[in-house]
């Protein structure tokens, strides 16, 4: 049995490439580019703003508008936040058994928590999450297992006896550090190139129903 399952956000609890590709987009056009292609775009979304406004604007950070470009794609994501993201199919009903079966539950991300919580809210996610862990809230972000620690602790959780899912390299890595079992989401924001079964995570699912199953398995 599990004390506590706990998971990434984008691109492992909740689709939210989406918006960041409407997001992304505007941006594109309010400096008169002509749209990315939504794949394109969702391979960065794991990778946070800086990323994708390198993506954007094929520029590096030592570009002399990037702040202000980064905090110009920030501001457009505001103004999509949650209105194209979804939970992933299966994920709503698995966390409905998490909580009939008493086993707390939790997200561990590395966005800040200005956008996780009100998506989260808007997801109806917020309720029955027990624990909401963002970079406002640790000195070290993942890879490094402070965060899935400081997650384990709020909760009551044995790390060793927790389980953290996530949809990039980092994920496994911080997992593996906090002493917890893993599972790789490869149906999520992966980079081309890249593989999920590379990671070395305990298990790997390719789609949020197998995520699902590989869940309840662990739980019984």
């Amino acid at each position: 049995m599990l004390d506590g399952v706990f998971f990434d956000l984008d691109g492992t609890l909740v689709d939210t490439a989406p918006d960041f590709v409407l997001a992304v987009n505007l941006l594109r056009k309010q400096h008169h580019l002509s749209p990315l292609d939504t794949k394109l775009i969702a391979s960065q979304v794991s990778n946070g703003s800086i990323a994708l406004t390198q993506l954007a604007f094929d520029i590096n950070q030592s570009h002399l508008e990037f702040s202000a470009l980064r905090q110009q794609l920030l501001d457009n994501y505001k103004l999509y936040l949650g209105e194209k993201s979804l939970v992933y199919a299966g994920l709503h009903q698995l966390l409905s058994e998490l909580d009939s079966n008493n086993v707390p539950w939790g997200v561990v991300t590395n966005k800040p928590v200005e956008y996780a919580q009100p998506l989260m809210e808007k997801l109806a996610l917020s309720e029955s999450c027990s624990v909401l862990i963002c970079p406002e809230h640790v000195a070290n972000t993942k890879p490094d297992p402070e965060p899935l620690l400081l997650a384990t602790k709020k909760t009551g959780c044995n790390p060793s006896r927790s389980l953290y899912v996530g949809d990039h390299r980092r994920d496994i890595e911080a997992g593996r550090a906090a002493g917890m079992q893993t599972i790789a989401a490869g149906y999520g924001y992966v980079e081309p190139g890249n593989s999920a079964t590379d990671w070395h995570a305990d298990h790997t699912a390719q789609t949020s129903a197998e995520l699902a199953q590989i869940i309840r398995l662990l739980l019984s």
